[in-house]
This record gives structure tokens, sequence and C-alpha cells, in this order.
């Protein structure tokens, strides 16, 4: 049975273009997988800039705009689905982006570690039912005085400050595995 956190839709039905990519989170060390997750991340951003067609400075504002955030919200489902995925589970990770008329919405899905979804549930009913502006600068003042922190949160309260995203998460059990695997998929919805 599939647990959902936050804002979490499976409709579809009116989106324009999609694009799906695919990682084999083991194919290299996670050092060097972090400048190949900035140029997928970058190359989302082209991608989605060129449904908006430049005709003025206002739309070349927007398509900058667009450009942007979707290379940082891409980079950041990317960094966390790799930093966070579990290798053992010989589980590929997604990357989604869908186009609507009125918002796109991302999808990251990744295996996690068994003895890592509690804190990450916990975490993440922290950020559905708390003041995310307090968090946000409890997280940077955190970030600040622990640089080696690994889990810091900042890049989803980022996406809910400064891009308006609503986010959402669902965590399923795989069940043709012979040993438990758990697959997360992140959602992030931004408007237009």
């Amino acid at each position: 049975m599939a647990q959902v956190f936050g804002e979490f839709t499976e409709d579809f039905s009116e989106r324009s273009e999609f694009l799906v990519l695919g990682f084999s989170p083991s194919s290299l060390p996670i050092q060097l997988r972090w400048k190949t997750n900035g140029l997928s991340a970058d190359f989302l951003g082209d991608y989605v800039k060129n449904f908006f067609p430049v005709d003025n400075s206002v739309a070349l504002n927007k398509q900058t705009e667009v450009r942007h955030a979707v290379s940082f919200v891409a980079n950041e489902l990317l960094e966390n689905a790799m930093k966070y995925s579990d290798i053992s589970a010989g589980q590929p990770i997604n990357l989604e982006v869908h186009l609507f008329k009125d918002r796109l919405i991302f999808l990251s899905k990744n295996s996690v570690h068994q003895d890592a979804i509690a804190n990450f549930q916990s975490f993440l009913q922290e950020i559905t039912d708390g003041d995310i502006g307090e968090m946000y600068v409890n997280q940077v003042e955190k970030s600040a005085d622990n640089e080696d922190s690994k889990s810091s949160g900042l890049g989803y309260l980022t996406m809910l400050m400064d891009y308006d995203a609503l986010l959402g998460w669902k965590f399923e059990q795989i069940s043709d595995t012979s040993i438990p695997v758990t697959m997360v998929t992140t959602m992030v919805q931004l408007p237009l």
C-alpha cells in the first residue's frame, strides 16, 4: 500500500509534452555523478524553455525564468535521488518533466534505504505541516554551522519559498524483488 505526503497527483490527462530520463545510480561514483546531474538538469532547462517562444522582452524574461527554475528543480531532484538511492536494490533512477498549460510537473523516482525511511517521512511531515519560512531560516543556520551536513532539506524548502512549488511524495513497496525495496516518487509542481 502506498503512503503519500504533501500534494501528489497522478492525473496527467492535460499534459501537452513530457520527457523522461533514466539513470543507473551505480554506473559512476557519486563524486563523478554530480557533473552529469548538472548537465542533465541544464538539458531539461534548455528543452523546456523552447516551449515558451520569444517575441518580446517579457517573453524572453519568462523563458529565462522557466529555464532557470527547471534547471534548479531538476538538479535538486537528481542530486537527492542519487545521494539517497539504495544502490544495492539495483533500481534505476527516473526523472520526468511534464508540461501543462498552467504548470510544470517533475517526478523523480528512486529506491530508498529501508533504515532511512522513518527519518525521511518525519522530515516530509514537517514540511507538509510546518511553517516553511521558519524552517528555511533554521535550515540555513544549521547548514552554515555544519557544512558537512548531508541532509539539510534546503533544496525542497527553496522550491517552496522561491518558486511557489507544491511538493508531494509517494512511497511504494516493490513486490517482485527477493528483498524488500521501497521506491519513493518525489513530485514538484511549478506554476507557470
